[in-house]
């Protein structure tokens, strides 16, 4: 163990990781002595690939006290209750995965299995999922408090605008004392006896000393990888999206819908995001199979409106570091890994490294033992993360391009092939306590493309079928006069949140 306590913290780089970071550290260690400082450039600016989240995110704004509608007016967001799906099992087929869990068990024997052996006459599962039922209507309303009600099972995120959230946590990081310096890195200071960073060096001379350091240096990994040369794991065999091109456009055609859009193209996909001033949009795809040019036009031949910007491509690799810690130094965001947008798991990335790093905050020194268990549980959880994602490209069966053909042929890894044989044959899944996303999560991902279990569990016919008949009928119809009572989602936005129109983003 170092025996140097830790008293400063150098957070390298901005955007959506370096304010989250420096936001969360303010909150809960500023007041202990901890002197926090931030280095960024205006001229790098943020990436911005992702711009909705999933459920945590309103678990991490709770721990720093945010009010939910002044944060929503300030990142002009939008409430997400889940994903729809255009074109991933085979063209013309549309699903969603809504947040949420799809109906109630009964006598401890999983509504899904239940499901299964009455589907022809219980309808889709997604009718039992007030989330869904809400989406597909186009509405909302924040759930009731109340276990009791139905209306305790609606879950939900938002869509909005990173750059503005950055913005957004650089105030709050300020007032609680955080010092942002401007400015360029143009090099990393290492103790030669250690190899612990000691400092970094900015362009202008500039010296910015600390005793840890928190890489939220995107892309490059300017501490973690060039610095402290740690190794990167690269998943391109099984996520072969490599580019993206991301624009945005004026709201227009299905407008504020409470979901996320995520439509299959020929080599890749494309997000639509809508905000309540634009609608965020990207195509994410494989330069093995589409060039530049064409994912561009591609894009540009499906927006809602006119575009608002410059597109902007963007260049990664999927994979993760093998280590996220290294010495004194923690990488977070994109420095750390980064799989691709599809399920918005970029931004709950960053959330889920700087909750591990307050749980091992090294005050009295850095430990070996705790860098090991934050490294082994981070990649316990992004190893799962990308097994959720890659399922959606392999559970295909569509096989019209180069692109889609590898996909649905590849081999995938053990740990994805075993959860999906399980399910495929009696509908078994198991969790682990590493899974961001749970047994409702992958439901909806492997019946959504056509992955329907053989059999039910055996357990379901012990139960009486008229009982269950009615029950089903029951559930359905609550859910469905629910979910018609809500607001419509756009009217509920611009009464609960709604941002001043015509400020610039």
């Amino acid at each position: 163990m170092s025996d140097q306590r830790v008293r400063s913290v150098v957070v390298v780089g901005g955007g959506t990781a370096g304010w989250m970071t420096a936001a969360a550290l303010a909150k809960t260690l500023s007041a202990q002595g901890l002197k926090i400082t931030l280095v960024e450039s205006e001229a790098i600016g943020t990436v911005g690939v992702g711009e909705a989240t999933i459920p945590p995110i309103l678990t991490f704004n709770a721990m720093l006290g945010i009010d939910e509608p002044t944060f929503m007016r300030a990142t002009k967001a939008s409430f997400k209750l889940g994903i729809e799906f255009v074109d991933w099992g085979a063209v013309g087929e549309t699903y969603h995965h809504p947040f949420g869990t799809f109906g109630l068990d009964l006598e401890g024997i999983k509504f899904h299995q239940v499901w299964r052996k009455f589907a022809d006459l219980a309808g889709p599962i997604g009718d039992y999922n007030l989330t869904e039922a809400a989406a597909r209507r186009w509405r909302f309303a924040l759930p009731d408090p109340d276990p009791s009600k139905v209306m305790s099972s609606l879950r939900y995120a938002y869509h909005f605008d990173a750059g503005l959230y950055a913005r957004f946590l650089r105030g709050f990081s300020e007032q609680r004392g955080v010092v942002r310096i401007e400015g360029r890195i143009g090099r990393v200071d290492q103790n030669a006896g250690t190899g612990f960073v000691e400092a970094v060096v900015l362009e202008d001379g500039r010296r910015v000393e600390g005793d840890f350091f928190v890489d939220c240096t995107g892309f490059r990994g300017l501490v973690i990888g060039q610095a402290l040369k740690v190794p990167y794991q690269d998943w391109g065999r099984w996520l072969p999206n490599n580019r993206a091109v991301a624009i945005g456009c004026q709201l227009g055609g299905d407008g504020l819908t409470p979901f996320t859009r995520a439509t299959a193209r020929e080599g890749g996909w494309q997000w639509r995001i809508p905000l309540q001033h634009r609608i965020g949009n990207g195509y994410v795809y494989s330069s093995h199979h589409v060039d530049d040019q064409r994912a561009l036009d591609t894009l540009l031949a499906n927006l809602d409106g006119a575009p608002t910007d410059e597109p902007n491509f963007l260049r990664f690799t999927p994979g993760r570091r093998e280590r996220a810690w290294e010495k004194n130094v923690c990488s977070i965001g994109l420095s750390a890994g980064f799989i691709e947008p599809l399920e918005s798991t970029s931004i709950h990335m960053i959330q889920a490294g700087v909750t591990k790093l307050l749980a091992l905050f090294p005050r009295n020194g850095v430990d070996p033992l705790e860098i090991d268990e934050y490294n082994r549980l981070t990649a316990e959880q992004v190893d799962r993360i990308r097994d959720f994602v890659i399922l959606h490209f392999h559970a295909t069966r569509r096989d019209d391009t180069d692109y889609w053909r590898y996909l649905s042929s590849m081999t995938v890894p053990d740990s994805l092939a075993r959860r999906m044989e399980l399910f495929a044959h009696r509908g078994r899944w198991f969790p682990s306590e590493y899974d961001l996303f749970h047994e409702p999560n992958w439901l909806a991902v492997l019946l959504g493309q056509g992955i329907v279990p053989e059999e039910w569990d055996p357990l379901v016919d012990s139960l009486p079928e008229d009982q269950v008949r009615q029950r089903l009928s029951h559930l359905s119809a609550l859910i469905a006069r629910t979910a018609e009572a809500m607001p419509d989602h756009a009217e509920f936005v611009a009464r609960y949140c709604g941002a001043p129109q015509g400020v610039a983003a």
